[in-house]
């Protein structure tokens, strides 16, 4: 099969590889469409360095062509979506129910070969099926979407809510997208106009910070104060607008922490113990219990992730669609197979 490796960063090698076989309790699955997520660029920049060259890419549809040994109740052709982190099982964090951190996870695409090649195998319970109800866009977009359930539904927010995002990639997108499908008001502060304009069509104020830090402070705390925000999502993934976020964000309120961002930042202890701001990490998501809220809430027509698809490009441009993603003025590149 034709896989696309990640050599060294900004270099994708095509390579024939053999097709991989399915294990006890996996499945094969012939990739049909892959998003690029902004982790895949951070490894194709060399933000993060790989030991070896990998196969990246972890936003993957397909059919299942190919059963292992032990699996039951799946068929083949079956339209299905991957979900690429798989907890171990067995560690403290997954018997406290708590997978997303899991100190054994695989990663399809970072600590195993991923999406971008034309099969791929995982386990069968981590290839969901897709319901004929959801067409393949809204599928191709199904595991940030996942993420984005994640993040808003582990925030104490209620519909009814007012809420802030920093930064509209594509996790930031789809929050917005779906908070204000399910009864949130939302603010948004991005300095790419394109996205911009993605999240004030569907009704989201836009707060624009300019100036130094401290007037950055100044303005987002009076449109956050006003507005009575209760949880600001920090998407950005920068350091500084992790920090901006603490510093601005109003008393009593959420921080949640979607962005992943590796640089420092900093807080005022003071501000956030006396003024009962909480914290919270939100990292991928929870299995089985994401997913499966975010395929029925794309079955039943709440949401249509795949409104933030800007682009197309095919497997064979693989290298240009990753330099096109790393200029950041696009909200989803999918990636298609013939």
């Amino acid at each position: 099969m034709k896989a696309a490796f990640l050599i060294k960063p900004q270099k994708i090698d095509f390579q024939e590889i053999e097709i991989p076989e399915p294990a006890w309790g996996e499945v094969r699955v012939k990739l049909q469409k892959v998003g690029i997520c902004g982790s895949d660029v951070h490894l194709f920049l060399g933000h993060r360095l790989l030991e070896k060259p990998t196969i990246i890419g972890h936003e993957g549809i397909g059919i299942i062509e190919k059963l292992g040994p032990g699996v039951e109740n799946r068929q083949l052709g079956e339209r299905v979506a991957v979900e690429p982190n798989v907890p171990c099982q067995k560690c403290k964090f997954c018997q406290q129910g708590r997978g997303n951190i899991c100190v054994n996870k695989r990663v399809k695409g970072l600590n195993e070969n991923g999406c971008f090649a034309e099969y791929i195998v995982l386990p069968e319970a981590f290839a969901w099926k897709i319901p004929d109800e959801i067409s393949d866009e809204d599928a191709v977009v199904l595991e940030p979407t996942a993420v984005a359930v994640h993040a808003l539904f582990n925030s104490k927010t209620k519909p009814g809510d007012t809420i802030a995002i920093i930064g509209l990639g594509a996790i930031g997108l789809l929050i917005n997208h779906l908070a204000f499908s399910v009864g949130y008001e939302v603010l948004v502060t991005e300095p790419k106009q394109e996205k911009l304009n993605l999240a004030t069509k569907e009704g989201a104020i836009a707060i624009m910070t300019d100036g130094n830090t401290e007037n950055q402070i100044a303005q987002l705390s009076e449109a956050w104060e006003s507005n009575e925000v209760s949880a600001v999502f920090e998407c950005a993934g920068v350091s500084q607008t992790a920090s901006l976020a603490t510093s601005a964000a109003p008393r009593g309120s959420e921080i949640i922490l979607v962005g992943l961002s590796a640089g420092l930042s900093t807080f005022t202890p003071l501000k956030i113990a006396r003024e009962g701001i909480h914290i919270v990490p939100s990292i991928i998501y929870d299995h089985p219990t994401d997913f499966r809220r975010a395929i029925q809430l794309i079955k039943s027509k709440i949401i249509t992730p795949s409104k933030i698809i800007s682009s197309i490009s095919s497997f064979e441009n693989l290298q240009s669609a990753l330099e096109l993603a790393a200029e950041g003025n696009e909200s989803k590149i999918v990636v298609t197979f013939d």
